[in-house]
């Protein structure tokens, strides 16, 4: 059984982890809040430099070579965006992962303690059940263990695919209309 302080010590260390999950909730939010800041300042400067340079054109040639000129920082502006966006999530993600983790590892670590306690103090003849309950605490660590790598991979496997889709979509966004295939 807890005690009385044990029982008060776990509510603080929960306390502080709900504390500590919040802060780096606030700061993503914060981090996304700038990023978007960011964006509609520069979004709102190079509408009003395109507004000048509309304002200067001359013949229709002109004005669609600025147009043409116009998308191609556009579509890099866009996945830079997205990308930063993509970073944002993916680290305050991994920050809840690994802090989900660690109160995971400690809390098999105390009902571990709980199992061998109960099992030291159990009546004669209960081996077998108490075998059985250390069996299925072990095939559920491995368990918990597997859907832990699998996350990793599949997350892993998501940046990878994010990196290439935003290379491909810079290239192409970059790639000179003559050079594109019609």
């Amino acid at each position: 059984m807890m005690t009385a302080e044990q029982m008060i010590a776990a509510q603080k260390a929960n306390m502080e982890t709900l504390f500590g999950l919040t802060e780096k909730a606030f700061a993503g939010v914060e981090k996304m809040v700038e990023l978007n800041m960011a964006a509609a300042k520069a979004a709102i400067a190079d509408t009003q430099s395109q507004a000048h340079a509309a304002m200067n054109v001359k013949d229709v040639q002109e004005l669609m070579a600025l147009q043409a000129g116009y998308l191609q920082p556009l579509s890099e502006k866009a996945v830079a965006f997205s990308r930063h966006v993509y970073e944002i999530a993916s680290t305050t993600s991994k920050q809840f992962g690994e802090a989900v983790e660690g109160k995971a590892a400690e809390a098999q670590k105390s009902v571990f303690g709980l199992v061998d306690s109960v099992s030291k103090n159990a009546p004669a003849g209960s081996e077998s059940a108490v075998a059985m309950m250390k069996s299925a605490m072990s095939a559920s660590q491995t368990a918990i263990e597997s859907v832990q790598k699998a996350v990793k991979q599949a997350t892993e496997a998501a940046e990878a695919n994010m990196q290439a889709l935003a290379t491909s979509t810079v290239a192409t966004a970059t790639a000179k209309p003559a050079s594109r295939k019609r």
